[in-house]
């Protein structure tokens, strides 16, 4: 499974984006969990965000949905920030 996440907005308007590729990883069944929470709590389409607030963008397998802040699931939340700290 790859999990792609971008993040764009904030304050500084500074794009970031990172990927994990699952195949292999120990703990990949955890990997495959949480993703599938976060895209079932995602939209179709680009939200409305609040100024100055991260927009987010999670491809999984080819499946994309967004998200923004302030309105993140836990899970969504949980897979960004694990995605941005170990992908490359």
């Amino acid at each position: 499974m790859r999990i792609l996440v971008r993040r764009t907005g904030g304050f500084g308007g500074i794009e970031r984006h990172a990927q994990v590729d699952t195949s292999g990883l120990s703990d990949a069944p955890e990997w495959h969990a949480l993703a599938d929470k976060a895209l079932a709590a995602g939209r179709d389409t680009p939200p409305v965000g609040v100024p100055d607030g991260f927009n987010y963008q999670i491809t999984v397998d080819g499946r994309t949905v967004y998200c923004a802040d302030p309105r993140l699931t836990d899970d969504q939340r949980a897979l960004i920030s694990r995605v941005l700290k170990e992908g490359a």
